[in-house]
C-alpha cells in the first residue's frame, strides 16, 4: 500500500522506514493511485516540463496583450529592462514567471502546477534553476515528483483553490512546490526541503484573492513572479539549516484554519481587495461592456 500523502511528518517515516526517497514515495504513490506505469508516469512529467518552458519562451518572444487590456507584454519589458536591481538572474526569474503566467492570461498553453492561477511559478523556478546550476532533465523531473508531494499534503491538509483559501492557497502553493524543488535538485536533505517549504508559507500566510474584473490577471501575473523570489529566498535559508520553528505541518494547519476565516470578498469573488477599488470596478464595468458588444446578436437575450 502506497503512502497517501496526509502529512510531512507521514511522508518523512515512511520514506525512511522503506529507505526510499522523498519522489520515489510520490511515484509509488501514482502508480498505486493512477494505476500507471514508471515510464508513463516520468514521460508525462516530461511534457508537462516541455509545456511549461514553451510557456516561458512564449511569453517572452510573442505578443501577450490579453482583451481586457490589463495585460500587456510586462514579461517582455522585465526581461529586456537594462538595469537589474539585482543581478541578470534575478531578473531572468522574475521575467520568465511573468512570462509563463501572461500565456495563461491571454489563453495559451501552461501547466496547472497546481493551479492555472499559479501557473509561472514552477515553470519560472525550473527553468532558471536549471539555467544557473546545468541541472539535467532527470533531476529537474525527480523534483516534479517531491513537488507534486508537497501540493498533495496542502491540498489535503489545507487548499491548493483560491476560492477556498485565498491567493496562499495557489501562490502560495507553487511556490512552496517549486522551494522544495530547489532545495532537493541543490543536494537538500528532508528536513532543509521541509523547512524551505514552512518558511515559504510562513511568508506567504493571509494572501487574499482579489482579481480585478474577474479576471485571473491583475494582481495574479505579477504575484507569480514575487512568488517565484520569495520560493528562492526560502530555498536558500532552509539549505543553510536555519529552521522554520513552526513544523511545517503546523504552518500548513496554520493556513487551512486562514483560508476558512477569510472573509468570502477575498476568495476569488472580486467583491474585496484590489478588485474592490475605484479603478478595479471601473476596470470590471469596460469589461462586461466590452463582452457583451462582442458577443452575437442571437446570443444576447
Amino acid at each position: 500500500m502506497a503512502y497517501l500523502f496526509e502529512s510531512f511528518a507521514g511522508w518523512k517515516a515512511y520514506s525512511q522506514e522503506k529507505n526510499m526517497a522523498l519522489p520515489e514515495v510520490v511515484m509509488e504513490y501514482e502508480q498505486h493511485q493512477r494505476n500507471r506505469t514508471r515510464q508513463e508516469i516520468i514521460e508525462g512529467l516530461a511534457k508537462a516540463l516541455v509545456v511549461m518552458k514553451d510557456a516561458v519562451r512564449t511569453g517572452l518572444e510573442e505578443d501577450m496583450t490579453s482583451r481586457s487590456g490589463m495585460i500587456n507584454n510586462g514579461a517582455k519589458k522585465v526581461y529586456r529592462y537594462p538595469t537589474p536591481v539585482l543581478s541578470k538572474e534575478f531578473q531572468q526569474l522574475i521575467s520568465r514567471a511573468l512570462a509563463a503566467k501572461e500565456v495563461n492570461s491571454c489563453m495559451g498553453r501552461v501547466v496547472a502546477a497546481p493551479t492555472a492561477g499559479a501557473s509561472g511559478i514552477m515553470p519560472g523556478i525550473l527553468f532558471t534553476l536549471q539555467d544557473i546550476h546545468k541541472i539535467d532533465d532527470e533531476k529537474i523531473i525527480e523534483a516534479m515528483l517531491l513537488a507534486a508531494g508537497i501540493g498533495l499534503i496542502i491540498e489535503q491538509k489545507a487548499s491548493i483553490a483560491g476560492a477556498v483559501g485565498g491567493c496562499q492557497a495557489e501562490t502560495g502553493t507553487a511556490a512552496a512546490m517549486g522551494a522544495g524543488a530547489i532545495v532537493f535538485c541543490l543536494g537538500g536533505n528532508t528536513d532543509q526541503i521541509f523547512n524551505a517549504v514552512a518558511i515559504t508559507i510562513q511568508c506567504m500566510l493571509g494572501l487574499v484573492c482579489d482579481p480585478v474584473a474577474g479576471l485571473v490577471e491583475v494582481p495574479c501575473v505579477v504575484r507569480n513572479a514575487s512568488a517565484a523570489a520569495i520560493a528562492f529566498s526560502s530555498a536558500q535559508i532552509g539549505l543553510a539549516d536555519v529552521s522554520s520553528v513552526i513544523p511545517v505541518d503546523e504552518v500548513i494547519e496554520a493556513m487551512g484554519e486562514i483560508g476558512a476565516s477569510m472573509e468570502t470578498r477575498y476568495k476569488e469573488t472580486a467583491l474585496g481587495g484590489l478588485a474592490a477599488t475605484k479603478t478595479g470596478q471601473a476596470i470590471s464595468k469596460k469589461v462586461l461592456i466590452r463582452d457583451i458588444e462582442v458577443l452575437p446578436d442571437e446570443d444576447v437575450r
